[in-house]
């Protein structure tokens, strides 16, 4: 294992050692508080050109399987752990997580104090950073890293949607059994793709959905072409006003079709309702996020996973909030006041957990229905 250097943009430096691959990379630190499902988010393309600290401090001991990838690959620039488990127990496992890393070039970096990086962080908000395995010498990453442009203002969608349509019927993991397959479909769901992850579409799957993914620069026409009975406007990476080409789908599908958007989704379709969004000082990243159901005040414990956020104050009155998160009161919901429109900003088909919001696929299929 060689030595690793994490320099942030303030100058703050971390020495560790390397458990993926070597080299040298850039990109905004952030990190995520879950206790388990590291490949899960390795390979949510929501996270692309992002270096995500883990704060549980075990990371590595049930390996990887490809079974649950998120994408087709990991998205991730690089990945920080206080501790890598070397050893790998549990029978889905086919690989280590670091032999994971080094197929696919991403640096793993184990050793450093965390939980003083992820305080950091909290005080003086999301930063970018430089890691290397590659010199020792400070001065020189110091320079480079307070160098690194932000991602404020750049799209991100482009480098992860997918560049073809594709059909998507495999359901949910059913223990012992593998991943639900049904006999037929109720309904036909377009989802737009800035970024999606697959379970999003195993549980439209288990809901009676056939899902047709679509390149998220698709020309509107294009998808009318496809007869769907929804659009579905997805999650993914950074900075939602650059995309739009997809603020300018939802605001054609919000007048024929019944929309649903998580994450990116929730963001791309309160501005083209005529909202705006702002960056979030250190962002939301985990799966123990409270937010509270603005109808019914119950509390879900939900998923997270952005840096951005709609600014409620930009919000018109066609729109009215759903969801607020307890933690900061940012929005969480919204939903268009007389159409079949609505959105999160949360994550309820995040595997391994929480599942406190599955309902919500459901909600849109019974939405769809009652507009039929």
């Amino acid at each position: 294992m060689k030595a690793a250097y994490l320099v942030l943009e303030d100058g703050t430096v971390f020495k560790g050692a390397s458990f993926g691959a070597n080299g040298e990379v850039e990109g905004e630190v952030v990190f995520n508080t879950s206790m388990t499902g590291y490949q899960e988010i390795l390979t949510d393309p929501s996270y692309y050109g992002q270096m995500v600290c883990m704060t549980y401090p075990l990371i590595g001991n049930y390996g990887v399987n490809e079974e649950d990838f998120e994408s087709n690959r990991p998205y991730v620039t690089a990945f920080i752990v206080k501790e890598y488990s070397k050893t790998y127990s549990n029978y889905r496992a086919t690989t280590s997580l670091s032999n994971f890393l080094k197929k696919y070039n991403i640096i793993g970096i184990e050793g450093i104090d965390t939980r003083k990086l992820v305080r950091h962080i909290r005080e003086r908000g999301s930063m970018n950073a430089i890691i290397s395995t590659e010199t020792g010498d400070i001065d020189y990453l110091k320079e480079k890293a307070k160098n690194i442009p932000s991602i404020v203002g750049k799209d991100l969608v482009q480098y992860v949607s997918t560049k073809k349509p594709y059909e998507w019927t495999q359901g949910s993991w059913i223990l012992g059994k593998g991943y639900y397959t049904p006999e037929s479909f109720d309904l036909h769901i377009v989802a737009i793709d800035f970024g999606i992850k697959r379970n999003i579409l195993r549980y439209f799957v288990d809901n009676g959905c056939k899902v047709t993914v679509v390149p998220a620069n698709t020309k509107f026409e294009d998808i009318e072409k496809l007869n769907p009975d929804g659009i579905f406007l997805s999650n993914g990476p950074g900075d939602p006003e650059p995309i739009s080409y997809g603020i300018d789908i939802a605001k054609k599908a919000v007048e024929k079709y019944p929309v649903f958007g998580i994450c990116l989704g929730n963001q791309i379709l309160s501005i083209a309702l005529g909202g705006k969004t702002y960056k979030l000082k250190f962002g939301h990243h985990g799966g123990n996020q409270p937010v509270m159901d603005l109808d019914t005040k119950k509390v879900e414990i939900t998923a997270q996973n952005h840096c951005f956020a709609v600014d409620i104050d930009s919000l018109s009155d066609i729109v009215e909030v759903t969801h607020i998160n307890l933690n900061d009161k940012t929005v969480e919901g919204v939903r268009h006041k007389t159409k079949p429109v609505f959105a999160v900003q949360y994550h309820p088909e995040n595997s391994p957990g929480p599942h406190d919001a599955i309902y919500l696929f459901k909600r849109f299929v019974d939405l769809i229905k009652s507009c039929k």
